[in-house]
């Protein structure tokens, strides 16, 4: 951090681009604490207030402040021409949106760009080169056109009938001619269409959910006025956790109002407790009508707020440079020094990870033993294999502990040691058989996905006459119709959609199973006496969106991480020397 001080105070104006909210407000108090020329630094990111947020932009446009610590909320739509830098702090996470972030810097068209990248490891290191090297090339990454959600679909056609009276035939040729419905089935059109009109056949005994009846010319018009205004305070298709307002609480004049915060968050915090919140630390008071009181207050062990959503994911493109740069080992020379030792040291321990094939380490660590699995395939599809991969194990009697995850790897504790013979049914494609339908049966992901499809399809209300559900409440009534559904009526159409949005927004399956496919019969197992070099950036990190605890223990907790790291990579070096 006082490097990166260093180079604001060096600067005339820059902006520090973080991955998260909750990074933005850590950053910031950091920043803080080694302000010692007493720049004017400030925080910005999507959940404070849209007040806060405009004093915030007007003050960068009158050149008024030197930093600014912001989130991907200040990538687009604001120009400044004279901002002098851009920090990136972490990895880029996709070449894209590092290269309009770094086009945020000397926003002219004679000059160029200026950016700084701070990776927080040597796998970030290697992420922030891969990076440079497209962008030189004129490569970026970018998501392929994605089939749209079908609980849309339910609420474009409450939306029409809204507006005019709507016949199926007439609304379906025109969803189709939008790119990403163009392959709607009229099958399941026509299930989305008899769910709009009454909810299907165990919903429409109930009368809240008939929200369309048919005219005399036989097309389809809203029940009632009620339901047309209750439908179009409810429009929108962003489902967030709830978000309470913070309020700064002045005994005098009241209070003011700094942004939002999600309730889930608010939920933890007892009275007195404290938590940073754009840009100054505030003492918790209580919570009342959808509003979070609070008073500045000392720090004293503040909580970071953290947020839903909060995970940047590795895009596959940048994945694969990052892959392909470990096998290049003539251009290792353009990386930093520490990075060029790691891996010179990880070819000689143990070996580099192919770019055709899978690298799992398995070493001893603690008493207890570790296996190291590098995907290269982002945090979801990592999580996802750590679960399905523990059940495994534990039916193989190798007692699972725990694991843990990064964007390039999974590390998986157990008690007895994972073997060679334990590795093709540990990787088996059948993993997204048995195991995957066990899990999901037993966790609660599908009823968050039912909550956010049944909240967008308007099967649940969030907001109705000036009032608004807690979590809680809308929780309670989603879960409550989810397992009426599934009692009742199986193959009710929320209940496919449901899958289909847990599959590919919570799993990531299909980049999942698209690796245990490309890389069956090609992973290559090491068994070590000690952590590899490349496991050390891995096993060592402690970096969450959610961080655990106080703000004041979390780095502790990272120093004592550091040390760590460097003490297993000075055992790497006596070992090989």
């Amino acid at each position: 951090m006082p490097e990166i001080y260093s180079a604001i105070a060096q600067a005339g104006t820059s902006i520090v681009f973080v991955n998260t909210r909750a990074q933005a407000e850590l950053v910031f108090q950091l920043l803080w604490d080694h302000n010692t020329q007493n720049l004017p630094i400030a925080v910005y990111h999507g959940s404070l207030s849209k007040e806060q947020r405009r004093r915030t932009e007007a003050m960068m446009a009158a050149g008024k402040l030197r930093c600014v610590v912001a989130t991907s909320a200040l990538e687009l739509g604001i120009d400044w021409g004279d901002v002098d830098l851009v920090i990136q702090l972490g990895a880029p996470k996709g070449v894209s949106r590092l290269l309009q972030r770094i086009g945020r810097s000397n926003h002219r068209f004679n000059e160029p760009s200026k950016a700084l990248l701070v990776p927080s490891n040597r796998f970030e290191a290697m992420e922030c080169r891969a990076a440079i090297e497209a962008i030189d090339k004129g490569k970026l990454d970018g998501d392929a056109l994605l089939p749209g959600s079908y609980d849309v679909v339910v609420q474009f056609i409450i939306n029409c009938a809204c507006s005019a009276p709507v016949n199926a035939d007439r609304l379906y040729r025109e969803i189709i001619t939008a790119p990403p419905y163009a392959s709607l089935p009229r099958a399941v059109f026509d299930q989305l269409f008899e769910f709009a009109i009454d909810g299907g056949y165990v919903l429409r005994r109930y009368e809240r959910y008939q929200r369309l009846i048919q005219n005399d010319e036989g097309d389809y018009i809203p029940a009632s006025r009620l339901i047309s205004q209750r439908h179009r305070q409810n429009i929108g298709t962003i489902v967030e956790a709830t978000h309470l307002r913070v309020k700064r609480m002045n005994p005098k004049r009241g209070g003011k109002i700094l942004g939002t915060i999600e309730e889930h968050f608010a939920q933890q915090l007892t009275p007195g407790d404290t938590f940073f919140f754009g840009g100054e630390t505030l003492a918790f008071i209580r919570v009342h009508d959808m509003t979070l009181e609070a008073r500045p207050a000392p720090a004293k062990e503040p909580k970071i707020p953290s947020y839903v959503g909060g995970q940047m994911p590795l895009s596959t493109f940048l994945a694969n440079g990052v892959r392909h740069m470990f096998n290049r080992e003539e251009s290792w020379h353009q990386l930093p020094h520490e990075v060029q030792e790691w891996l010179s040291l990880q070819k000689q321990f143990s070996t580099i990870p192919p770019v055709d094939g899978l690298l799992v380490e398995s070493f001893p660590r603690h008493k207890l033993h570790q296996c190291l699995f590098y995907t290269f395939e982002g945090r979801k599809a990592n999580q996802t294999l750590g679960m399905l991969i523990t059940r495994r194990m534990e039916r193989l009697a190798l007692k699972p502990l725990s694991f843990l995850v990064t964007d390039y790897g999974l590390a998986v504790t157990s008690v007895q040691a994972v073997d060679a013979e334990h590795i093709s049914a540990l990787l088996s494609p059948d993993l997204l058989g048995g195991e995957l339908e066990e899990w999901i049966a037993e966790s609660p992901m599908l009823k968050r996905s039912f909550r956010r499809i049944a909240t967008v399809a308007g099967l649940i209300e969030q907001r109705y006459a000036g009032s608004h559900k807690t979590v809680k409440q809308v929780t309670f009534s989603t879960d409550l119709i989810y397992d009426v559904l599934r009692k009742h009526e199986p193959n009710h159409i929320l209940l496919h959609l449901c899958r289909q949005d847990a599959e590919r927004e919570l799993l990531d399956i299909k980049r999942l199973s698209d690796m245990l496919n490309r890389f069956e019969d090609k992973v290559l197992f090491h068994s070590l006496t000690r952590p590899s070099p490349l496991s050390v950036p891995v096993i060592s990190d402690v970096r969450n969106e959610a961080v655990p605890g106080s703000g004041i223990e979390a780095l502790l907790e990272l120093g004592t991480a550091q040390e760590q790291a460097d003490q297993m990579m000075e055992d790497v070096r006596n070992a090989v020397a």
